[in-house]
């Protein structure tokens, strides 16, 4: 993690239940709020201690704290490639691949739709690519703190590995000649690799998918951003298919 203090009441919230919180700050009278009190609560039942200061202070550890931060000091571990390999894979499991997302909203929002849809693994880029910093943490609604990260430097040769270890790779490009609609998800572990918003998937990475799909625009606008086509995909496609068979 990029920073040592989180912010908001969500964030924080899940930081404290995903036991990274060393201790939570709220602003002096902002526990009055129904919110606030469940941050308080939780952070009591887990024996963290919390401490009121002066919202100026709070300013001073992040811009939008809305009267409640944490300071983390036990980190979630760093992953990376070679985890992908000796990681105990369900036989079902859901891994999302991000090519070159460099906005920390759009990490914080990717990782709260991968963590919501069961999820097993973040994967990202170490270069030209969001840290997960304290702002996309935020974002995230905390996913970042539960959710495992592996940051690599080969998005290509992390394909491979997950191939190895049982994946169909599927890549979201939006000239594919096959859409989400027109085959069901495969079965097994699905690793569902989305590009940037601006340059997609690069050429590499998209030779390394085993196959490419779209997500239609029926709209006037021509495509969703890297998040929000995530959270389609993975409900719409990949989550769907399974729910139906299960049915």
């Amino acid at each position: 993690m990029a920073a040592d203090v989180v912010a908001g009441k969500r964030a924080v919230l899940e930081a404290v239940r995903s036991g990274v919180a060393d201790e939570v700050l709220v602003a002096r009278g902002a526990r009055r709020s129904p919110a606030m009190r469940d941050v308080v609560d939780a952070a009591r039942t887990e024996h963290v201690h919390v401490r009121e200061v002066d919202r100026e202070d709070l300013d001073e550890l992040a811009d939008d704290h809305r009267g409640v931060a944490a300071r983390v000091l036990r980190q979630p571990p760093a992953l990376g490639e070679r985890d992908l390999s000796e990681w105990a894979w369900a036989s079902d499991a859901i891994v999302v691949v991000l090519d070159g997302v460099e906005d920390p909203q759009n990490l914080g929002a990717a990782a709260r739709s991968v963590e919501a849809a069961g999820g097993a693994m973040l994967v990202t880029r170490t270069h030209r690519s969001a840290p997960p910093t304290a702002a996309a943490i935020r974002a995230s609604a905390g996913a970042l703190l539960h959710l495992p990260h592996a940051r690599v430097a080969n998005l290509s040769r992390a394909l491979d590995r997950l191939r190895d270890a049982g994946f169909t790779t599927i890549g979201l490009d939006g000239d594919a000649s096959r859409s989400v609609f027109d085959d069901p998800c495969p079965e097994g572990r699905v690793a569902l690799v989305v590009g940037s918003e601006g340059a997609g998937m690069s050429r590499l990475v998209r030779e390394h998918c085993d196959l490419l799909v779209s997500l239609p625009m029926h709209g006037k606008v021509e495509s969703l951003n890297a998040a929000a086509s995530l959270a389609a995909v993975l409900y719409g496609y990949v989550l769907a298919g399974r729910e139906g068979s299960a049915g």
